[in-house]
């Protein structure tokens, strides 16, 4: 069933989108609600505050990065689910021309001297990628398909620096040159020989 465009659900998505762009920093209430074209009175009917629109933001994002990643790891086997995994995630930022990059990895990088709420979220959303990452790793080593002389969990997290920073690469020179060299030297460095 489709999401009703409510005014809070207009707020989010706005904010979002200039968030995404400009960092937290740099959007203020007016510019969310020149967008919009909401009233602040309706703004802090939903929202106390802007930290709380922009905690919204990060909760509803973190919870659609998750459902994305559960769909996009399915796969006939590990190997092929992180390959499917990797496919996805430089098609999307493809098809965002690399503008805007990852929310929270910008996140981490602007709010982590700032705001504890705002990095706590983040951190959550980062463990929970790293967790789902370790589970598919841990299988993989125990086929024989992902290398075992480093710990999954290390592994896992290998892999969310190394897109992490392909992301903002690519981000900075708008172009999937560095996001796709990260991604093929995941591959070349995680799968074992015989299943390359």
């Amino acid at each position: 069933m489709p999401r009703m465009n409510s005014t809070k659900d207009r707020l989010i998505d706005d904010a979002e989108r200039l968030i995404q762009r400009r960092g937290f920093s740099a959007t203020s209430v007016n510019d969310v609600l020149a967008v919009t074209g909401v009233t602040k009175g309706a703004l802090y009917h939903h929202f106390p505050g802007k930290d709380d629109l922009e905690l919204a933001v990060l909760k509803r994002a973190g919870e659609a990065f998750l459902r994305w990643l559960d769909d996009v790891l399915l796969g006939p086997s590990p190997r092929e689910s992180l390959r499917h995994f990797f496919t996805c995630a430089l098609e999307h930022h493809q098809r965002e021309q690399f503008v805007g990059g990852c929310l929270f990895g910008n996140t981490a990088l602007e709010m982590s001297d700032v705001s504890r709420r705002h990095t706590d979220y983040v951190d959550g959303v980062f463990r929970e990628w790293s967790n789902r990452l370790e589970t598919v790793i841990c299988a993989g080593q125990r086929g024989g398909q992902i290398r075992e002389d480093f710990p999954a969990q290390d592994l896992a997290l290998m892999v969310v620096a190394t897109i992490e920073g392909g992301i903002m690469l690519s981000r900075l020179c708008k172009n999937e040159r560095p996001l796709r060299s990260c991604l093929d030297s995941l591959v070349a460095f995680l799968w074992t020989k015989e299943t390359s």
